[in-house]
Formats: C-alpha cells, sequence, structure tokens
C-alpha cells in the first residue's frame, strides 16, 4: 500500500477516534476541509509542515502517525 494512503487512513482512524470532524481538523490546522479529504484519501503527496499542523490540531505527536502496524 501507498504510504501515503496508509498515513491518509492513520489520521482518519484518529480524528474519528476523537470524535471530530474534517471540518475541525481544517479549522484547527489551518488548511482547507478538501485538502483533509484528500489527505485522508491518499490523494495528496502531504508535507512535513502540514502533517505537523493536523498531529496538533489532533492534539497528538506526530510520532503517533506512524506507531501502528500498518507502517511495518
Amino acid at each position: 500500500m501507498d504510504i501515503r494512503k496508509k498515513l491518509g487512513q492513520r489520521i482518519k482512524v484518529i480524528r474519528e477516534e476523537k470524535e471530530l470532524s474534517q471540518k475541525d481538523i481544517a479549522y484547527a490546522a489551518d488548511l482547507d476541509r478538501s485538502y483533509i479529504a484528500s489527505v485522508e484519501n491518499g490523494k495528496r503527496n502531504i508535507s512535513i509542515i502540514n502533517i505537523e499542523k493536523i498531529a496538533h490540531a489532533l492534539k497528538v505527536s506526530v510520532k503517533t502517525f506512524f506507531e501502528d502496524p500498518i507502517f511495518s
């Protein structure tokens, strides 16, 4: 599986666990909702800066995104 899809799935799982909408995360990260959707769908080559923004919006560390068996 493509790393973009893996990361997108992980972000989506964390967001849903926290019961947040894409709009909530987009607002907190100062990103567009459609951008968040495309990241979660693995259609964006997301920058490390935006990974950090999304992590901050979700109140997790960047490391959390990669601490999952999906990345093994």
